[in-house]
């Protein structure tokens, strides 16, 4: 896929450049051509004007008679053997040719041409010509076919002869543009063979450019299709600091949360077999041994009180992996309501009773009123403060302190936090304590029964509240878990 993508892309921008130079040589050469037919039309202008200065009192068709010819003669001669491009006809005023020096022969012993009059010359239409208005006169420009003294690439100016206010005759000069015409072909040529070779060079490094792309990109694919197969160990190699590196970064990251992801699901999915395994296996052998005789009746009381713990236990993990699977699946709708945040924390210290007078902890309630009303899921927010409590109960101390404390952080907002003096949670731990299937017992070994989801469960209905949850702990000091919950309207 990506070299056809690659192959795409590089065709469009060679041909992308190719017609780019192609309409830059146009110009080019466009240009030329105008500038010169300006300059070669201006020159044409001078000279007919030169000619036609000299015929004001004689007439075109007196320049035999009045022998008049040789002198001007002088004058044409050099103007068209130094430029041997250019060409003068003399015509009368209803354009029969009188001289040219087109025809003029070429076998001279000095070399250069000579206007005659000799022969049938021909006539040319003026009526063909365009008129333009210049300074001091009007003069006609023709550009095309023109009987046998113009081709297609030639420019040609007449300017009238009058004496009197009377039209006697036309002085017409004609250049080739043939010298131009080769030096725009050659200009074309120059433009076309460098466009060739920067084409090239360009190719080649887009080439390597886009290759140098694309290859973090064909790493990324083939990671991707091993992720697809399960295996969350490969990652991509990064090159450089751009955007596509940041995207490698991004992709690397995202790979350690799946590899970090997939080992505390398969943690968890150990963790809830052995925890369902254990209670059921458990039960299964104290009522085969009532049912059997070989638990006496006098102490069938005690292990059906086994058995009833087991029960209650298989009870919470069942309800753990039901909230999360609602919880994530959105089926859990939050219903707000106003009710005092205090009194629930109160009524759920009560239960914890017996597991503080047993761990005989030094309990301490901190509310800085009696009544503090938030606005949020009482339901779901009994759970937040339960599994916290229940979190903290079972990490202190024996004889230690446990603490629930409520406070107002601003007139909008409530802080609710549950500390005890347990062991600590290190930075690193703290950073993914609150992630589903982060077994509690990797950051505070008391922890053999949980399964890594009570604080997920506490974090996603705080989330769903749109407030913050964290953890502080600090060495010799204790943790203190808290959240935050808006204040009732």
């Amino acid at each position: 896929m990506f070299k056809s993508t690659f192959a795409k892309y590089l065709i469009t921008f060679t041909v992308i450049i190719l017609i780019s130079f192609l309409i830059l040589s146009g110009i080019i050469a466009s240009m030329i051509r105008a500038y010169s037919t300006e300059e070669k039309e201006n020159q044409l202008i001078s000279t007919s004007t030169v000619i036609a200065a000299h015929l004001e009192n004689t007439g075109v068709e007196n320049l035999e008679a009045a022998g008049a010819l040789d002198v001007l003669s002088s004058i044409i001669m050099p103007l068209i053997n130094r430029d041997t491009h250019l060409d003068i006809i003399l015509t009368s005023a209803d354009g029969r040719v009188i001289l040219s020096t087109i025809n003029t022969s070429t076998d001279n012993p000095d070399g250069l041409r000579h206007p005659v009059i000799v022969g049938e010359l021909g006539s040319i239409n003026i009526e063909d010509f365009e008129q333009k208005e210049t300074t001091n006169d009007t003069v006609y420009f023709h550009r095309g076919d023109l009987n046998d003294y113009l081709d297609e690439n030639s420019i040609v100016c007449a300017h009238d002869v009058s004496t009197g206010g009377i039209n006697r005759g036309y002085v017409i000069s004609l250049y080739s543009t043939s010298r131009e015409d080769r030096f725009v072909k050659m200009t074309r040529n120059a433009v076309l063979h460098s466009s060739a070779w920067v084409m090239l060079a360009a190719v080649i490094a887009v080439y390597f450019i886009t290759e140098r792309m694309i290859r973090p990109l064909k790493n990324m694919t083939t990671a991707a299709k091993k992720f697809g197969k399960g295996d969350f160990s490969t990652r991509v190699t990064v090159y450089g600091s751009d955007e596509v590196a940041e995207l490698s970064l991004a992709f690397n990251n995202m790979a350690d949360s799946l590899e970090k992801l997939d080992t505390m699901r398969s943690s968890f999915l150990a963790n809830v077999s052995h925890d369902l395994r254990t209670p059921m296996t458990t039960i299964a052998s104290f009522i085969d041994g009532i049912m059997s005789g070989a638990i006496p009746p006098e102490k069938q009381g005690h292990y059906l009180q086994i058995i009833s713990s087991e029960v209650h236990r298989l009870s919470r993990l069942v309800t753990q992996l039901l909230d999360v699977s609602r919880l994530e699946s959105g089926d859990r709708k939050m219903a707000f309501e106003d009710f005092d945040v205090a009194e629930v924390a109160r009524i759920i210290l009560i239960s914890f009773e017996n597991q503080i007078e047993e761990k005989q902890l030094d309990v301490e309630f901190d509310a800085e009123e009696d009544e503090i009303m938030a606005f949020a899921d009482k339901d779901a927010i009994h759970q937040v403060i339960y599994n916290l409590c229940h979190n903290a109960i079972k990490f202190a101390n024996n004889g230690g302190k446990f603490r629930i404390k409520i406070e107002s952080i601003d007139s909008k907002r409530i802080r609710i936090s549950v500390y005890d003096d347990g062991q600590v949670i290190s930075d690193e731990e703290a950073g993914m304590i609150f992630e589903r299937f982060y077994k509690t017992d990797q950051s505070r070994g008391m922890d053999k029964n949980g399964v890594g989801l009570g604080l997920y469960i506490c974090k996603t209905i705080i989330d769903a509240h749109d407030e913050e949850i964290g953890v502080n702990s600090v060495a010799d000091e204790g943790t203190e878990f808290w959240f935050t919950l808006k204040k009732t309207k």
